[in-house]
């Protein structure tokens, strides 16, 4: 597959919000120690309202649909999780604007953008024990793939490692944003619980695509 369509787009994002529905404890869970215990709670709060709300998204085009999905998910999601992914589906809306479809270039700079959107958003940067530890090494992944010219498939599978690596490499930083930032070297030995969330959430897609 050399191109995907707001349909594939749209069944990423559907088994994205069937993953953290159903890991709703368990992502609270690895919030628990350096968190507040509700990251799983705040994120799922989002993601069941845009599962009611399917049916009425705007699927005229990838960025239409997923600017769509970021609004839902900026205000119905809990805590400081509605803007940062609200804003990372927004940042890669833009970059798909008017695409009824993308290669895999073009859907590598969609995550490098919605890296870039988050960062915008909260200020965070690789190695402040963020979600933005599995993100970035993902989009790296993915433009890597987009070079050698590999299949959606293979591309994914290899950006899902890449973010496993990078939410496992947390447990060896001191968090220095976030509600996580509070309790210091408590932090430590702990993985950050948005990236363990994506490294999960990625690998099922991969799985699945």
């Amino acid at each position: 597959m050399k191109k995907i369509t707001v349909k594939e787009i749209s069944s990423i994002v559907a088994v994205m919000g069937d993953v953290i529905i159903e890991n709703e404890v368990p992502f609270c869970e690895l919030d628990s120690v350096a968190g507040d215990g509700d990251f799983g709670m705040s994120v799922a709060k989002g993601f069941k309202v845009l599962k009611a709300e399917w049916n009425e998204l705007d699927t005229t085009d990838i960025g239409t649909f997923l600017k769509s999905c970021g609004m839902i998910i900026i205000e119905h999601c809990g805590g400081a999780s509605g803007p940062i992914w609200g804003s990372a589906f927004r940042a890669a809306g833009v970059s798909a604007k008017g695409k009824a479809e993308v290669n895999l270039t073009e859907f590598a700079q969609m995550m490098q953008s919605a890296v870039e959107g988050i960062q915008k958003r909260g200020g965070a940067k690789l190695g402040d024990k963020t979600l933005l530890d599995a993100l970035i090494p993902t989009a790296e992944s993915l433009k890597e793939s987009a070079t050698a010219d590999k299949t959606f498939k293979e591309a994914l599978t290899l950006g899902a490692a890449a973010a496993r690596e990078g939410a496992e490499k947390t447990r060896d930083f001191v968090a220095s944003k976030g509600r996580a930032s509070y309790v210091g070297d408590r932090s430590l030995g702990h993985p950050d619980a948005g990236a363990m969330a994506l490294g999960i959430i990625f690998t099922i897609i991969a799985e699945k695509f």
